[in-house]
């Protein structure tokens, strides 16, 4: 099949004929072919001239030599072939296929991964001229193998009708895209060399059939199924003798080449399975099983049951009661019923059903003294005839059954609990069941309680012979959710439950039976009663805490554990636990973590950081805490509160039923011991002047851990009485703070730190002086980082000494070591001398540092006079007070310009001699001496009236405030004045205003008596 599609898919070629140009076509690569199985490949020349049938030549181009051709086989040539394929060629595992004049196919039978590469084409020339194409290539890849398909080797007995299936794992591996198909096949005895297809899967996914399973294929009798990726199943679903014999299962791989036609590429078969048929036997026999007798208003059940066939054949079945048809079922599961039964059954009180395919059921679900009689069936085995008919092939018929009504009798009563216990937990189930003995009947119950200490009984729960249920007032639904049920577990026995009992339930519990009969007036009833305890759950809980280390090393993990003890361990009551911590120096508790009875875990807002440390883990009883890199901040009291719920709270959202709380336990949180070693062995170091030089600190041992290492560089001069100055300190952080005599920029960039290893630290001093002459060592302080940002010093250890001495070339410096003392009164000026008691070498210069120290204080260094006659000043504010220089060759002055009571003090100089150095030439300090300390008195100066003043407190407040008591007194004298001139000032106004009005009444009176004295002239 393969052959001809490759053939096939060639001619293709044939159709693209040009004329008047040659031209050469092979198949259009690239192929993939598998290795083992056979590849043809086609080539065609069109537009050629010369003799009708063309020579053909084949040659390849292997990728380990893609230029270099190697011949494989020619139709004109015999010896053509290289020797790597001559035997291949000769033994016609390559051949040359000639289908046209023009067109031939190469075929290996036999691909092997070597023959992978680049296949040419060539047609020698026939052409009067050349003109067009003479070759054509294409590339082959040969790909390994990875089909697989395997099944079980067995051998499988059957009977006709029985179903089958048969799984087959078929799978590849290969990386280029390709499909696969499976097909099923059985070889009948007899005939070894053909095949019978049963069913394939074909590469596109499609269910084909053999032809001589069409028609079972169409009745869903024969399927094949893909199970996952790998598994491939077929199902036959009723087995018939033709289909004994070997079965086997095929797996094909195609793959789609350029040309878009698909090509088989590798092919497998699975073992073969053996399967052999029993033919059925027909003949069956007929069979009736029920009760002989039922009770009223109980289910009566018949089942007619077909035994003795091998098979399981079309059967139709007919009822019969006292020799009356009632019901029938065909084979097509079509049921007819006559006139009362069907009116029964459409009340749901009958059921005709065919149970499996040789059993049926008649059911009377509450049978009555009607229903007594005799019963039979009859079974019919039918085959299909023309649509919607049945041809009856035999009939059986069943034995007579007789069915009685059981008529009541006597009973007893008992009452116990489901786990045999009376005495039961708060919350805990309790179960009562009440059981009647005697012959099955219909049956009432009703429950009674009466409580502890009490004779009045509660009513609880009835469920009447229907099956209705009433519960009593206390016993009701609440929100849905009921806590007392009651159920009939069979005829004779009935179950009280309360799912969630409190301590109000304990008390004792009366069952009362009834049985209701149909030829009695009144109920039979039979009574029996139990006691039983409920014990609270409060009365046995308690509460430990407890830690394996209420002592923590800081960084280290602790942890705590909740007990709860309880003589109900047992039971799986939800608890809720709540982890409370007092942090030290507090005063009150705060909720670290609740975990609820339901699952969900609340954490509190105090102290976030436990959430981010901290794991929980809870069982049934005990539950733990965790912490892990315990810091400061976790010390404190801790405790936990457990509460109780019932077995239902999930449901019900009931309140805790108890609760308790456990003792505190404080957690102390110390610091690792420190196990800090330094090299504590002492040295001397002697070197030369102007050189440089390092001084190590050697850390030995470390405590474990995640630590961090600060050192800190001392330094002792020899010429001074100042026990240890701080040079530098590299911190835990690796910054670098220099010490307060160390910050000018000369120290700073003399000295500097360098950490060479995690446990070797040194100190590099560069151009020695004398004046760097002393004892050296380091302090080493151990480090720990805790989780909160905050660092813990855990230890600090010493080195021993580094003494550092120079080897001098110099002259000795020698100063003045005489005792003096001096008083000067305040506010005058102070002249201080240190004097040489040589002038020395021509070619030194001399530098000079004034220090100054008061009792309870340290050293302090006031003005340095360096050798080039720059001052550097210890403090700016110095230069104003005071001025060092030179006053002489062998003499340096110190003046102080305004003596001040807090000057008074020791001072005292440091004189070094510096010469000249090395090439090109540096100023090196060659050696140093100090001279005795001077002590300075400071005289208070004579007072003067305002000192005088100044001095005599009463004196200073009669001073201020007098002149407050004379402004006031003046303030007011003024306010009076401005008063009595307004006084002044209104009265005579007052008294003007009335002069002006008399001179005015005088006018006018004036006026008058002139006018009278002119009429009297005129009369």
């Amino acid at each position: 099949m393969a052959y001809i599609l490759h053939v096939a898919s060639f001619l293709l070629f044939l159709t693209k004929l040009s004329i008047g140009q040659r031209e050469v076509t092979v198949q259009k690569g690239p192929l993939f072919r598998a290795k083992g199985y056979p590849v043809s490949i086609g080539c065609n020349v069109t537009g050629y001239q010369g003799p009708l049938e063309q020579d053909f030549q084949w040659s390849v181009y292997l990728p380990t030599a893609p230029t270099q051709e190697v011949q494989i086989v020619s139709t004109k040539d015999s010896t053509f072939s290289y020797a790597v394929y001559a035997q291949r060629v000769q033994s016609r595992e390559i051949y040359v296929e000639r289908v046209q004049g023009n067109s031939v196919l190469l075929h290996i039978s036999k691909l092997q991964m070597k023959d992978s590469g680049e296949y040419e084409c060539h047609t020698p020339n026939t052409d009067e001229k050349y003109y067009g194409s003479y070759s054509a290539k294409t590339n082959l890849t040969v790909i390994p193998d990875t089909l697989s398909a395997a099944m079980s080797s067995q051998t499988l007995s059957k009977e006709e009708g029985e179903p089958l299936e048969l799984t087959c794992e078929a799978s590849k591996a290969t990386a280029q895209h390709t499909h696969l198909s499976v097909t099923w096949y059985l070889m009948q005895d007899g005939e070894r060399s053909q095949a019978t297809k049963i069913i394939s899967l074909s590469k596109d996914f499609m269910l084909i059939p053999g032809p001589s399973y069409t028609e079972r294929f169409a009745a869903g009798d024969v399927q094949l199924a893909k199970l996952g990726v790998t598994t491939f199943r077929l199902s036959i679903r009723r087995l018939q003798p033709s289909d004994q014999g070997q079965l086997f299962c095929e797996a094909t791989e195609w793959i789609q080449d350029p040309d878009e036609t698909w090509t088989l590429i590798t092919k497998k078969q699975t073992d073969h399975t053996t399967l052999r048929i029993q033919p059925a036997v027909r003949d069956f026999q007929v069979n009736i099983t029920t009760e002989s007798t039922f009770i009223e208003g109980k289910p009566l059940e018949l089942v007619c049951l077909v035994v003795g066939s091998s098979r399981d054949p079309q059967l139709q079945v007919i009822w019969f009661f006292n020799d009356t048809e009632i019901a029938r079922i065909d084979a097509g599961g079509v049921l007819g019923l006559k006139k009362d039964y069907k009116k029964r059954t459409s009340q749901g009180q009958l059921q005709v059903s065919k149970l499996s395919p040789r059993a049926f059921s008649l059911k009377i679900f509450t049978a009555g003294p009607e229903d007594e009689g005799t019963y039979r069936c009859a079974v019919a085995e039918v085959a299909g005839a023309q649509v919607g008919s049945w041809q009856v092939l035999q009939t059986k018929q069943s034995p007579e059954s007789h069915v009685h009504l059981r008529k009541p009798a006597a009973r007893s009563v008992v009452v116990f609990t489901k786990n045999q216990q009376q005495v039961v937990w708060e919350g805990e189930a309790l179960t009562l069941l009440c059981k009647a003995d005697g012959a099955a009947g219909l049956l009432s119950v009703k429950w009674w309680h009466i409580p502890q200490d009490q004779t009045q009984p509660e009513f609880v729960a009835s469920m009447e012979q229907d099956g209705t249920v009433q519960l009593g007032a206390s016993h009701r639904e609440l929100n849905n959710h009921s806590n007392t049920r009651l159920e009939k577990m069979n005829w004779a026995t009935f179950q009280l439950e309360i799912t969630s009992t409190t301590v109000t339930d304990s008390g004792t519990y009366e069952c009362r039976v009834s049985e209701r009969t149909w030829n009695q007036a009144r109920d039979l009833s039979w009574t029996q009663k139990m006691l039983v305890t409920v014990k609270s759950l409060q009365s046995s809980l308690q509460v430990n805490l407890m830690s394996r280390q209420p002592q923590v090393k800081l960084t280290n993990t602790f942890d705590l554990s909740c007990i709860v003890r309880a003589g109900y361990s047992d039971l799986k009551v939800p608890l809720t636990v709540i982890w409370q911590f007092q942090p030290a120096r507090a005063q009150v508790f705060h909720q670290l973590i609740l975990i609820t009875h339901n699952g969900t875990i609340e954490w509190g807002d105090f102290l976030s950081q436990f959430q981010r440390k901290t794991k929980v883990s809870q069982s049934s009883f005990r539950s733990q805490l965790l912490i892990y890199d315990a810091t400061e901040e976790e010390a404190g009291v801790y405790q936990c509160k457990v509460e109780v719920y019932g077995t239902n709270s999930l449901h019900t959202n009931s309140p805790a039923r108890a609760s308790a709380i456990s003792s505190p336990l404080r957690i102390v949180v110390t610091l690792p011991e420190s196990k800090l070693k330094v090299n504590s062995s002492s040295q001397v170091q002697e070197i030369s002047i102007n050189s440089n030089t390092d001084i190590e600190c050697s850390v030995l041992s470390l405590t474990p851990g995640n630590l961090r290492l600060a050192v800190i560089w001392y330094f002792s001069p020899i010429t001074t009485n100042v026990s240890w100055l701080r040079i530098l300190e590299m911190d835990q952080t690796n910054v670098v703070k220099y010490g307060d005599e160390f910050q000018t920029p000369r120290k700073k960039q003399k000295f500097h730190a360098e950490k060479v290893s995690q446990d070797l630290f040194q100190l590099h001093i560069l151009n020695v002086e004398d004046s760097d002459q002393g004892r050296y060592h380091c302090a080493v302080e151990e480090w720990l980082l805790s989780t909160n940002g905050a660092w813990n010093k855990l230890g600090e250890k010493k080195s021993g000494l580094t003494e550092l001495k120079l080897r001098l070339t110099g002259n000795k410096v020698r100063v003045s070591k005489m005792h003096r003392s001096e008083n000067a009164t305040e506010h005058t000026e102070v002249a201080i001398h240190c004097s040489l008691e040589s002038s020395g070498s021509s070619a030194s210069l001399f530098s000079v540092t004034w220090y100054w120290n008061r009792e309870n204080s340290g050293s302090k260094m006031l003005v340095n006079l360096q050798h080039d006659g720059l001052l550097e000043y210890g403090e700016e504010g110095l230069r104003r007070h005071l001025h060092s220089y030179r006053s002489s060759p062998t003499d340096f002055v110190l003046k102080l310009h305004r003596v001040e009571m807090e000057d008074a003090g020791m001072y005292w100089c440091r004189v070094a001699e510096w010469q000249l150095h090395g090439n090109p030439s540096k100023w090196v300090n060659q050696a140093s001496d100090e001279s005795q300390r001077m002590v300075l008195t400071v005289l208070p100066s004579e007072p003067t009236f305002p000192s005088r003043i100044c001095s005599s407190a009463p004196l200073r407040y009669f001073l201020f405030v007098c002149p407050i008591v004379l402004f006031i007194l003046l303030l007011v004298s003024l306010l009076c004045l401005y008063w009595k001139t307004r006084k002044l000032s209104r009265l005579s106004l007052n008294a003007q205003n009335e002069k002006a009005l008399w001179i005015d009444l005088k006018e006018a009176g004036d006026r008058t008596t002139n006018r009278r004295e002119e009429e009297d002239k005129d009369n």
